[in-house]
C-alpha cells in the first residue's frame, strides 16, 4: 500500500483523482450552491439594465452614448477589478471576498432604484459593477476547492448556466415588475434578494472542506501581487485564457446587457413583448449549450478550442447575414436562430478557465480566473462604447453600428491563433511534470 502526494496542477479531466483531491458530493454541492447563489443575484441585478434601457433613457432623459455609459462604466469597474479580486480570494478566502461583494452589489442595486439623476445612477452602476466583480472568481474557488479538478469543466458550466437563470429572472420578472410596479420599486424591490444571500453565507459558506485547509502562501505585500500576476501571465494557457473569453462573451453580452432590446425593438420593429422573447431564447440557449459544452469538455480535452472557435464564426455568420438582409427588417426565423446561436457564447467563454486552470498551481487560481475574465469584459466595454458611439454618429443605423462585432472577433481570432500552440505544448510539460513529481511512499 502506498500513499501520493501530487501537486495537482496539471492534472486534466479525464485523469484519476490524486489521493487528497477535495472529495466532492453532497455537502460540496449544499456549499458551492450557496456561492453561486451569490453570483445567481449578481447576474440578475448587472441585466437589470438590459430590460431597462429604454426606460432609462426616458427617465433620465439621456442619448444612446450616455445610455451605453451605464453598461461601459459597470463593465470598466467590473474588468478592472479582476485581478485585485483574484488576489484577494488568493489572500483572503472565498466567504470574506463574497460577503463583500454582495453587501456592494445590493447598495448599488439600490441606490439605482432612488437615484434622482443621471449622475448618482452612474456611482449607483459602478458601486454594483464593484460587488459583481467579487462573485464569479470566488465562485470558481469555491469549485476548486470542495471539487475534484476533473470535475472543474462542469462546475465552471454549472456556475455560468446557474448565472443565466439570473438573466433570465431579469428578463421575465424584473421586467414585468419594471412596467407594473413602477422604476423604484422594481428596482428597489429587487435588492432585497442581495440581503438573503448575504445572510445565507454569512451563516453557512465554508471555504473549504475540513482535512482540505490550502498550504499558507506567504503574502508580501507589493512583492507577493507583482510575483502572482507574473507568474500568472508568463503562463500561455492563462493568456489564451483570456482571449478565448475575450472573443466568445461579448456578442451576447452586449446584447443582453444593452442593446438587445432597442435593436429587436427600433431596428426590426418588434413590440417589446416579442423582444423580450428573444432574449429570453439566448438565455434559454445559453443554459442548454453549457450543459452540452461541460459535458463534452469534461470527456473531451481537446475539443474546447474547436467548441469556441466553431461558436465565434457562427455568431459572426449569423449576425453577417442578419445585418446585410436586404429590405429594412430581418425576418423573425433568422433572428431566431441569431439568439439561439448568441446563447453559446456564454458557455464558450467558460472554456477560457479550462485552458488557465491546468495552467497554474492552486495558490494561482483566483489571479489566473481574474486575468482570463478580464477578456470578456474588456470586449463587452469597448463593443458597448463603439455601437453607442456610431448609433449617435449615424442617427441610429444599428447595420454600421453593429459591424463594430466584427472588428473585436477578428483581433481575438488572431490571438488565439497565436497562442494556441504555445498553451498546448506547455499544457503537456506541466501534466508530465505533476505525474512525474507524485511520490509514492511505502506504508
Amino acid at each position: 500500500m502506498s500513499g501520493a502526494t501530487t501537486r495537482g496542477a496539471g492534472t486534466l479531466p479525464g485523469d484519476p483523482p490524486p489521493e487528497g483531491a477535495p472529495p466532492g458530493g453532497r455537502r460540496a454541492l449544499a456549499v458551492w450552491g450557496i456561492g453561486v447563489s451569490v453570483y445567481f443575484v449578481a447576474v440578475i441585478f448587472r441585466t437589470s439594465l438590459g430590460v431597462a434601457g429604454l426606460d432609462a433613457a426616458d427617465r433620465f432623459d439621456v442619448g444612446a452614448s450616455a445610455l451605453s455609459t451605464f453598461s461601459i462604466l459597470q463593465l470598466l469597474v467590473y474588468a478592472g477589478m479582476q485581478i485585485p479580486v483574484g488576489l484577494l480570494v488568493d489572500r483572503l478566502g472565498t466567504k470574506k471576498v463574497l460577503s463583500l461583494g454582495a453587501v456592494l452589489f445590493t447598495l448599488g442595486q439600490l441606490g439605482f432604484a432612488l437615484s434622482p439623476s443621471y449622475g448618482m445612477a452612474l456611482a449607483a452602476r459602478a458601486l454594483l459593477g464593484c460587488g459583481d466583480a467579487m462573485t464569479f472568481i470566488s465562485v470558481l474557488r469555491l469549485g476548486t476547492r470542495w471539487f475534484p479538478a476533473r470535475r472543474g469543466p462542469l462546475v465552471g458550466q454549472m456556475a455560468g448556466l446557474i448565472g443565466m437563470a439570473g438573466n433570465l429572472v431579469s428578463t421575465l420578472v424584473l421586467a414585468r415588475l419594471l412596467h407594473g410596479v413602477g422604476w423604484t420599486q422594481a428596482f428597489a424591490g429587487s435588492s432585497l434578494a442581495g440581503v438573503v444571500v448575504l445572510v445565507l453565507v454569512l451563516l453557512f459558506l465554508k471555504d473549504h472542506p475540513e482535512g482540505h485547509e490550502p498550504e499558507p502562501v506567504p503574502h508580501q505585500g507589493a512583492d507577493y501581487v507583482r510575483r502572482q500576476i507574473a507568474a500568472s501571465w508568463r503562463e500561455p494557457g492563462t493568456r489564451l485564457g483570456l482571449w478565448v473569453h475575450f472573443t466568445t462573451q461579448f456578442p451576447a453580452m452586449v446584447f443582453l446587457l444593452l442593446w438587445g432590446m432597442p435593436f429587436l425593438v427600433e431596428a426590426q420593429g418588434l413590440s417589446r413583448a416579442a423582444a423580450g422573447e428573444l432574449l429570453t431564447l439566448v438565455v434559454l440557449a445559453n443554459m442548454a449549450v453549457g450543459l452540452v459544452y461541460g459535458q463534452v469538455v469534461a470527456r473531451h480535452h481537446g475539443a474546447r478550442l474547436p467548441l469556441a472557435l466553431g461558436t465565434v464564426g457562427a455568431t459572426a455568420v449569423l449576425w453577417a447575414v442578419t445585418l446585410a438582409w436586404p429590405g429594412d427588417r430581418a425576418p423573425m426565423w433568422l433572428l431566431i436562430v441569431l439568439c439561439a446561436v448568441l446563447g453559446a457564447c456564454g458557455p464558450a467563454s467558460m472554456i477560457g478557465f479550462d485552458f488557465a486552470r491546468p495552467a497554474n498551481p492552486p495558490e494561482r487560481q483566483g489571479t489566473a480566473s481574474g486575468i482570463t475574465n478580464m477578456g470578456g469584459f474588456v470586449a463587452s466595454m469597448t463593443t458597448l462604447f463603439a455601437i453607442g458611439v456610431l448609433l449617435d454618429a449615424t442617427g441610429d443605423d444599428y447595420t454600421v453600428a453593429f459591424s463594430a462585432v466584427f472588428v473585436l472577433q477578428a483581433l481575438g481570432v488572431t490571438q488565439i491563433l497565436r497562442l494556441r500552440g504555445r498553451a498546448a505544448r506547455r499544457e503537456r510539460e506541466r501534466l508530465v511534470a505533476s505525474r512525474v513529481e507524485t511520490v509514492h511512499v511505502p506504508a
